[in-house]
C-alpha cells in the first residue's frame, strides 16, 4: 500500500499526531484525540485489514508512536492511549486473519501485515523504548494492592501484551541470513530488554506471591524469549569445550573430509583422454527398453552407476494433502553475550521461580482459567528448564514441582487428546501435530530426568526415582503410549523431527524398563482386558427356575409345620420392619399394577428358601401396595389367617418365567443373538511383566516402517539417533529372533547406500548390523527361494513364521490339533485316492478320501495341506466347498427333493425337515422356488410351519394365569406367521408383490377385522388407505416405481405401526417390514402395481370400524379392575366361576363360520370383568376383555 493511496481521513488523523524535528517530537494539541480515532479506525477495519496496512506503510509506529512513548511519558492519558494503540497494531497476523489464508489475494494481505510486524520488531530493538516500559512497569508494581486502581492493572497487562506481541513476531529468513554467533534482530531485542532491566521484572512477577494473576503472561513471554535456543548448548555457554565435544567435532570433520576425497577421486576417474565424441554406446543386458530390446546406453561407463530410467522425466506432482510436513524453525546459536545473560536468567529462574510458577500455571489450566492452547507454554517450559537443569548442574529439588507421577498423567492426557484431535480435525491436523510434538518433548525430558536421578549420590533421590518408575511402569497406558504413537504416525502431518524424538524417547523408555526389570527380578504391572458381556433380555432366574422346584403336596405338608413356627416367631419379633422390603421392581418396564404375580412368586421363593421373616414382610408390604381385592389378605387379618394364606401360597403352582428352551434351528439361534446386547466391560488385572512379551508388541510393520523412514536420513542424523534406530532393529532381529521382519527392499537399499558411502567407516554400528541382517537373509534363501519375492512386502509376525518355518505352518497350528505325521504308506494311499476320485463330478474329492482312508486321525484341513505339500494341488483354494453356491439342480437332486416332500408332507414343518435331510445344502428361498416350479405345492403358504391349537383352559387348569403368564404370550405367532418373508425380500422383491396380489383378491378376514375394530384403528387405517392411494397415483404419473416408506407423523399412527395386529394387516397387504438395521419404517415394495395398491386400499374399507350405536352397553366406558393373581385363595372361587362361564360361552358359539376355526390364545392385557364384584352365583357370564386376541386359521389361506 503506497502512502498516496492512503485514506484521506486516516491521513488527516495521522498528520494531527505531531511531527519530529531532529530528535525532539512535537505533539499537536489534538494528539490524544487522533490516537483514539486511530484505535476506532482499527476497530472497524474490513477483512483485508486495510487500515493496519496503511498505518504500517506510513510507518506511524516508528515515526510517531515510539517518539511519543519515549518523550511524553509524563502525559498519562496520552501514554495509556499510545500503549493501547501499539498493542492493537502489533498483534500477530495469525490472530488477525485466524489462520494462514489459502486464497492468493488474502495471502498477499497476510504477508504484507507480517512484513510490517517485522519492521515493528526491528524498531523496538531500542534500549530507550524498553527503558520507558521497564520504568513504568516498575512504578506500577511498587503500588500495593490497596493503592492500585483498575487502570493500573490494565496498563500492566497491556505492557506485558505489547512485549509478548513484539517477541512473537517471526524472523524474516530472506533478510536475516546470519550464521551462528551473530546477533539477529531477536538477539538485539533481547539485549535491549536485558539492558533495561525488564528481565528482572519478569523474575519478580514469577516469584511474587501478590502477582499471581500475571503467571500465564510471564510463562508466555519467557517461552518467546528462548524460542530459538537450545537448552543443552545454553547450559554450557561460556565454558571450555570438553574432550567429548571436541572428539565429536573431529569425527564430523573427518566424515566431511572422506566424502570430499571420494568426490575428487570420482571426478578424476571421469576424466578421459579420448574426445567425448568417441565415448561409445553400450547395451545393458537384461534391462528392457520400451520395446523388446535391451536398453542402449550412450554415455561413458563411469556414468553407468548413476543411470536411472527416471532421468529426463517430469517431476511427479504431489498433492498438497500428501506432501511431507514441514520442519519447524531451526535452532541457531545466538551471540555470546546474549547466551550468557540467558544462561544466568535460566539459573535464577530455576532457583527462585520455577516450582512456584509452574504450580500456579498448572492450577490455572486444571481450573480452566487459561485461554485455549495455553497448556503448550506449560509443556514448553517444562521441557526447556528441566533439560537446562539436567545439562548444567543437576539438582532435582529445583524441578520437584513437575517431577511427579501427576505430571506424567497430565502430559499423557494432553498427548492423547492432541492425537485424537489430529485425526478428527483434519484442517488443523498440522497444528495439532506440532502440539503433539511439544507434549512428546516434555514426556521425553521427564523420562531423561528420572533416568538421571538413578546416578545421583543421594540415596533419597535414587529412592524417589525408583518410586516414580515403579508407578509409571505399572500403569498400562504409559506402556502402550509409544505403540499407539508409532502405529498412527503420519509423515504428512508430523515432521521428521517428531519421528526422531519419538524414536529416542522409545529407546530411553525401553532401556529404563529393561534395567528396572533386571534389578527387580519380577515386576507386577496393571493389565486391562476388555470383556464382552452378553446381556439377555430374559429376567433373572428365580430359585425355582434355577433348580429349586416347589415341594410336592405331600412334601409340603411335612415341611410346613417348621415354617409355621418360624413365621410365628418372626411375627412376635418387634424388629420386623417393612421399610427395607419392596415387593415390586421400580426399574422394570412392567407397570407396578401388573407385578402382583411376581410379588407372589417372590413370597413363595422366600418360603422355599426357609426365609420366613422375608416372606412375611413381603406379604405385608404387598398388601399395602395392592389393597384391591384382598389378594394378599385384608388389613384386619389375624396372624393365624396370614399364616394360612402363606401356606396356600407355599403349595400353589404359581406361573414362573423360565429360560427359553434351546432350539436347534438356525433361525431361532439368530433371533436369540439379536435379542442379546453386547456390552464391553474393562477388567483391571495384575500380572507379572515379561519384557520380551512387551517387546513383541513392537514387532509389526508400522513400527518397522517408521524406523526405516528415519534411517533413510542416516547422514543427517546424530550418532545417538542412528544408535537408537539400530538398537531397536537389533532387538527385533536378535532378541526376538525375527530377522525376517527386516527383509524389505527399502531397508536393503539403505544398506547398499551405507556400503557405498565413502564415510562408511564413521558408521561402524550401522555397517555391522547391515552385514548381520544380510547374512541371515542369504542363509534363508538357501531354504526358501521365495524370500526374494517377500522383499517387496512389509511383513507381520505371522508371515515371518511362515517364511522361516514353512508356508502353511501357521494354518496347521491354528487348527486345534498338532500337525499329524504321515507315514509313507499313508502318503501312497492318499495319492492313489486323489488320482482315483479327482475327476468324478458331483462328489467332493476330500470327502471321498476321508471316508476311505485307513486312519481316521487326519482332518480335512490336514489332508488338503498334505495334497498341496505333495505337489498334487496348487493351492488350498482348489478344495473349497461349493455346496452353498450350487445354482443348477440335477435330476437326482430333483428326485430327492420330491421324495423328501412326499415323506414329510404331513408333518408340521415340511420345509424344515427337507432342509435338514437334503444332501445338497441350499438356501431356504432356493428350495421353496424349486418346490413351486415342480408343482408340488400351489402356494408358499402350504410350506409354512403349522401351529397346533392349544385349548384356552389348559393354562387355567394348570394353575397358570393366561393374562400374566409370559410363556403364553405370542411372539411365536409373529415369528411363525411368515418365516420366508425376510429371505424373500433379500432375494428379490417379487415376494411381497405376489403375496399382496393374492391377499387383496379377497376381503380381510373376519377375525382380523374384528380385532381392528375392537382396537379402534379407524384413524390409522384411514391414513394407510390415503397413503396407498397417493402412492398408486404417483406411480401412474411417473411410470416408474421404487420402495416408498410409510412414515407415521402422529402419535396415534406411530402406536398403530408398532401394534402386532396392525402389522399383520400390513403384511397381508404386501407391505414389507424393515429389512435391516439401517431401515426404520415399513415400505411399500416397488413391485406393487397401481391396480394392486388401489385394490388394497379398497379392501381397507372393510377393516375400518363402523360407528357404534349408543345403545350398545358393551362399547360404553367401563371401569378397569386389576387382574386377580393366580393361586390366591381369595380369588379361587371367582376363578372357578369365570372358567365355567367361559366354557359355557364357548359352547354357545355359532358353528356357521364354516372354514374358520376359533382358538383362544393368551393376552397381553389384563382381564376386565364388570361382574367381578357381583355375586358369584349370578348366571350372567363375564364379559371378555376387548384386547384379548383370537387366532383365526383360514382354510382358504
Amino acid at each position: 500500500v503506497d502512502l498516496h493511496m492512503m485514506n484521506c481521513e486516516l491521513l488527516a488523523t495521522c498528520s494531527a499526531l505531531g511531527y519530529l524535528e531532529g530528535d525532539i517530537y512535537h505533539k499537536e494539541p489534538d494528539c490524544l484525540e487522533s490516537v483514539k480515532d486511530l484505535i476506532r479506525y482499527l476497530k472497524y477495519e474490513d477483512e483485508t485489514h486495510d487500515v493496519r496496512q496503511q498505518l504500517g506503510a506510513a510507518q506511524i509506529l516508528q515515526g510517531d508512536l515510539l517518539p511519543i512513548l519515549i518523550q511524553h511519558r509524563q502525559d498519562k492519558p496520552l501514554f495509556d492511549a499510545v500503549i493501547r494503540l501499539m498493542v492493537n497494531l502489533t498483534q500477530p497476523a495469525l490472530l488477525c486473519f485466524g489462520k494462514v489464508p489459502q486464497d492468493p489475494s488474502f495471502r498477499h494481505h497476510f504477508l504484507q501485515v507480517l512484513s510490517y510486524l517485522q519492521a515493528y520488531k526491528e524498531a523496538f530493538a531500542n534500549e530507550k523504548v524498553f527503558g520507558v516500559l521497564s520504568e513504568t512497569l516498575y512504578e506500577l508494581l511498587q503500588l500495593g494492592w490497596e493503592e492500585r486502581q483498575e487502570e493500573d492493572n490494565l496498563l500492566i497487562e497491556r505492557i506485558l501484551l505489547l512485549v509478548r506481541n513484539i517477541l512473537h513476531v517471526p524472523a524474516d529468513p530472506d533478510q536475516e541470513k546470519n550464521v551462528d554467533d551473530e546477533a539477529s534482530v531477536h538477539d538485539q531485542l533481547l539485549w535491549a530488554l536485558h539492558l533495561s532491566g525488564f528481565d528482572d521484572l519478569m523474575l519478580f512477577l514469577a516469584s511474587s506471591a501478590s502477582e499471581q494473576q500475571w503467571s500465564l503472561h510471564v510463562v508466555e513471554i519467557v517461552s518467546l524469549m528462548f524460542r530459538d535456543q537450545n537448552p543443552e548448548q545454553l547450559a554450557v555457554a561460556g565454558q571450555a569445550r570438553s574432550a567429548r565435544e571436541q572428539g565429536a567435532d573431529m569425527a564430523e570433520l573427518e566424515i566431511l573430509r572422506q566424502r570430499e576425497m571420494a568426490e575428487k577421486k570420482n571426478r578424476a576417474l571421469q576424466r578421459s583422454s579420448r574426445h567425448s565424441r568417441f565415448g561409445g554406446s553400450y547395451v545393458i543386458q537384461g534391462l528392457k527398453s520400451i520395446g523388446d530390446r535391451d536398453v542402449v546406453f550412450h554415455k561413458s561407463l563411469h556414468n553407468f552407476q548413476s543411470y536411472s530410467p527416471d532421468v529426463g522425466k517430469d517431476t511427479r506432482y504431489v498433492p498438497r494433502r500428501r506432501q511431507l510436513a514441514q520442519e519447524p524453525t531451526f535452532q541457531r546459536r545466538s551471540a555470546l553475550n546474549v547466551r550468557l545473560f540467558l544462561r544466568d536468567f535460566c539459573s535464577e529462574f530455576l532457583e527462585n521461580c520455577y516450582n512456584r510458577l509452574m504450580g500456579l500455571v498448572k492450577d490455572h489450566l486444571l481450573r480452566e482459567k487459561a485461554q485455549q492452547h495455553d497448556e503448550t507454554y506449560y509443556l514448553w517450559a517444562l521441557a526447556f528448564f528441566m533439560t537446562f537443569n539436567r545439562a548444567s548442574n543437576f539438582r532435582p529439588s529445583l524441578v520437584s514441582e513437575t517431577l511427579s507421577v501427576r505430571t506424567f498423567h497430565f502430559i499423557e492426557q494432553n498427548l492423547t487428546n492432541y492425537y485424537e484431535m489430529m485425526l478428527t480435525d483434519r484442517k488443523e491436523a498440522v497444528s495439532w501435530g506440532r502440539r503433539m510434538h511439544l507434549a512428546l518433548k516434555a514426556y521425553q525430558e521427564l523420562l531423561a530426568t528420572v533416568n538421571k536421578m538413578d546416578t545421583s549420590e543421594d540415596e533419597a533421590v535414587r529412592e524417589s526415582s525408583r518410586i516414580i518408575k515403579n508407578n509409571v511402569f505399572y500403569i498400562m497406558e504409559y506402556r502402550e503410549l509409544f505403540l499407539t504413537l508409532f502405529r498412527k504416525f503420519d509423515e504428512t502431518r508430523q515432521p521428521r523431527s517428531y519421528l526422531r524424538d519419538l524414536v529416542e524417547t522409545t529407546h530411553l523408555f525401553l532401556k529404563m524398563l529393561e534395567r528396572f526389570c533386571r534389578s527387580r527380578g519380577n515386576l507386577i504391572v496393571q493389565n486391562k482386558r476388555r470383556r464382552r458381556k452378553k446381556k439377555k433380555k430374559a429376567p433373572t432366574q428365580s430359585p425355582a427356575a434355577a433348580g429349586q422346584v416347589p415341594y410336592r403336596p405331600e412334601d409340603a405338608e411335612d415341611v410346613w409345620p417348621s415354617l409355621a413356627e418360624q413365621l410365628k416367631h418372626c411375627a412376635q419379633n418387634s424388629e420386623l420392619t417393612l421399610d427395607s422390603v419392596v415387593p415390586f421392581d421400580a426399574a422394570s418396564e412392567v407397570p407396578v399394577e401388573e407385578q402382583r404375580t411376581e410379588a407372589m412368586v417372590r413370597i413363595q421363593d422366600s418360603l422355599l428358601s426357609s426365609q420366613a421373616a422375608e416372606a412375611l414382610a413381603l406379604l405385608r408390604s404387598a398388601r399395602e401396595v395392592w389393597p384391591e381385592g384382598d389378594i394378599f389378605g385384608s388389613p384386619d387379618f389375624s396372624l393365624d389367617e396370614e399364616i394360612e394364606l402363606l401356606r396356600q401360597i407355599f403349595s400353589a403352582p404359581l406361573p414362573r418365567q423360565q429360560e427359553p428352551e434351546e432350539q436347534g434351528g438356525e433361525e431361532e439361534e439368530e433371533e436369540e443373538e439379536e435379542e442379546e446386547e453386547e456390552l464391553q466391560a474393562v477388567q483391571v488385572l495384575e500380572k507379572e511383566f515379561n519384557f520380551l512379551d512387551y517387546l513383541r508388541r513392537f514387532a509389526c510393520s508400522a513400527v518397522v516402517k517408521a524406523y526405516v523412514l528415519l534411517l533413510q536420513s542416516y547422514q543427517k542424523n546424530t550418532p545417538h539417533t542412528n544408535h537408537c534406530v539400530v538398537k531397536m532393529l537389533h532387538r527385533l532381529a536378535h532378541d526376538l529372533k525375527m530377522e525376517a521382519l527386516l527383509f524389505q527392499i527399502s531397508l536393503f537399499s539403505i544398506f547398499n547406500r551405507i556400503f557405498s558411502d565413502p564415510a562408511s567407516g564413521a558408521y561402524k554400528e550401522l555397517v555391522t548390523f547391515a552385514r548381520y541382517v544380510l547374512a541371515k537373509f542369504f542363509a534363508l534363501t538357501e531354504v526358501n527361494r521365495k524370500a526374494f519375492v517377500e522383499l517387496l512386502f512389509w511383513k507381520n509376525t505371522a508371515v515371518v513364521r511362515e517364511m522361516t518355518e514353512g508356508y502353511g505352518s501357521l494354518d496347521a497350528e491354528s487348527s486345534n490339533r498338532k500337525p499329524s505325521k504321515w507315514s509313507p504308506e499313508e502318503e501312497k494311499q492318499l495319492q492313489e485316492l486323489y488320482l482315483a476320485y479327482k475327476d468324478i463330478e458331483g462328489e467332493d474329492v476330500i470327502d471321498a478320501i476321508l471316508t476311505r482312508l485307513t486312519t481316521t486321525t487326519h482332518s480335512r484341513k490336514q489332508v488338503i495341506q498334505k495334497l498341496v505339500g505333495l505337489g498334487l494341488a496348487d493351492s488350498v483354494k482348489d478344495f473349497q466347498r461349493k455346496g452353498t453356491r450350487l445354482v443348477l439342480w440335477t435330476e437326482e437332486q430333483e428326485l430327492e427333493l420330491q421324495r423328501l416332500f412326499e415323506e414329510f408332507q404331513g408333518s408340521d414343518d415340511v420345509l424344515g425337515h427337507i432342509m435338514k435331510n437334503i444332501t445338497a445344502k441350499r438356501s431356504r428361498a432356493r428350495i421353496v422356488e424349486k418346490i413351486l416350479s415342480l408343482g408340488l405345492v400351489a402356494e408358499r403358504r402350504e410350506l409354512y410351519k403349522k401351529r397346533r391349537r392349544k385349548p384356552a383352559t389348559t393354562s387355567l387348569l394348570d394353575g397358570k394365569d393366561p393374562l400374566t403368564d409370559p410363556d403364553q404370550e405370542d411372539p411365536e405367532e409373529e415369528e411363525e406367521e411368515d418365516p420366508l418373508l425376510e429371505e424373500d425380500s433379500e432375494e428379490d422383491e417379487e415376494g411381497p408383490g405376489a403375496e399382496a396380489a393374492q391377499n387383496t383378491r379377497g376381503h380381510i378376514s373376519q377375525s382380523l377385522r374384528q380385532i381392528l375394530q375392537e382396537e379402534d384403528f379407524s384413524a390409522p387405517i384411514q391414513w394407510l388407505q390415503n397413503c396407498l392411494i397417493r402412492i398408486a397415483e404417483d406411480r401412474e404419473v411417473d411410470g416408474c416405481s421404487q420402495a416408498v416408506p410409510l412414515v407415521p407423523l402422529t402419535e396415534e399412527n406411530e402406536d398403530a405401526m408398532e401394534n402386532r395386529d396392525f402389522q399383520k394387516l400390513l403384511r397381508k397387504l404386501g407391505i414389507r417390514p424393515p429389512a435391516s438395521e439401517q431401515e426404520s419404517f415399513w415400505r411399500v415394495p416397488a413391485k406393487l402395481s397401481p391396480a394392486l395398491l388401489r385394490r388394497a386400499a379398497a379392501s381397507l374399507s372393510q377393516a375400518r370400524p363402523e360407528i357404534q350405536s349408543a345403545e350398545c352397553p358393551e362399547q360404553g366406558p367401563r371401569k378397569e379392575k386389576p387382574a386377580q393373581v393366580p393361586g390366591s385363595p381369595v380369588t379361587a372361587k371367582k376363578r372357578k366361576v369365570a372358567l365355567e362361564s367361559a366354557e359355557g360361552k364357548a359352547e354357545e358359539e355359532p358353528s356357521s363360520s364354516g372354514s374358520q376355526k376359533l382358538q383362544l390364545l393368551d393376552s397381553d392385557g389384563e382381564q376386565k370383568d364388570e361382574n367381578e364384584s357381583k355375586d358369584p352365583d349370578s348366571p350372567e357370564p363375564p364379559r371378555i376383555h376387548k384386547r384379548r386376541r383370537f387366532l383365526i386359521e383360514d382354510e382358504d389361506d
